[in-house]
């Protein structure tokens, strides 16, 4: 299982979503502004929006809310509020590679931010291009496991252009090339499957493996990142293995 997958398996067994810390309204509203300037205000045609729209709905985002975030995308209404995706390259303790994803009105608010928890906590920023040759951006999707077989999953997704899946107690995470993302979810959702999650990550081409204390360090500070507003995803070169994640799970 990748890191980003475990990762994202340990945060669900602990309930440390955006959701427990307050910030679930803002990160979802953000995303579906930038899913609606992208692809147009309507759901049936965006999946991305649609998705978007789904998170909202499962943290009860109120209605208003979610149909102010899309006039944001689509330039109706009077507000002038513009956001747009940049990503920030750093280094973590012990030579660790970050890529940040993030979605922002201020940039220098959110440089501002990610600078000051970065060198608050080892890391450092990086220059542009210096972190992102170590990454390759992939298509991500998280399917419910619960009534499906892998088989049967493995070859429609792989039947659709993924080029990984991996399973997991609870979900099957697939990997895509990054152009086939919205064929292969579509693929999955026609037949059937329950799709949580679908975006684009940062994927390490090698990871890094620490020690167990070393690992923490590091996933203290990504958690700490990822609970900055503007940002929409850390990703990372370390490797979690069975005894960090173990760790993880009981800290």
């Amino acid at each position: 299982m990748s890191g980003h997958n475990k990762w994202s398996t340990i945060k669900r067994k602990k309930g440390a979503e955006d959701a427990k810390r307050g910030k679930v309204f803002t990160k979802v509203a953000r995303e579906i502004t930038m899913a609606a300037r992208q692809g147009g205000g309507d759901p049936e045609s965006n999946a991305a929006l649609r998705l978007a729209m789904d998170k909202a709905r499962a943290s009860n985002m109120p209605k208003d809310n979610v149909e102010r975030a899309i006039n944001r995308g689509i330039g109706v209404g009077s507000d002038g509020e513009m956001v747009e995706e940049v990503v920030y390259e750093g280094y973590g303790p012990h030579g660790i590679a970050f890529v940040l994803n993030t979605v922002t009105d201020n940039k220098n608010r959110t440089l501002s931010d990610i600078k000051y928890v970065l060198n608050r906590n080892g890391g450092s920023l990086a220059s542009a291009g210096s972190v992102t040759w170590q990454f390759e951006q992939k298509g991500y999707i998280e399917v419910l496991a619960k009534g499906q077989n892998y088989d049967d999953l493995f070859l429609i997704a792989a039947d659709a252009g993924a080029d990984d899946v991996q399973e997991d107690e609870e979900v099957f995470a697939i990997y895509t090339p990054r152009d086939s993302l919205a064929v292969v979810a579509r693929a999955l959702e026609e037949a059937g499957c329950t799709v949580q999650e679908r975006e684009l990550i940062w994927r390490a081409k090698n990871e890094l493996a620490l020690s167990v204390s070393d690992s923490l360090q590091v996933m203290n500070l990504i958690e700490k990142l990822e609970v900055l507003d503007d940002v929409a995803g850390v990703a990372s070169n370390l490797e979690i293995t069975d005894e960090v994640a173990e760790a993880l799970e009981n800290a």
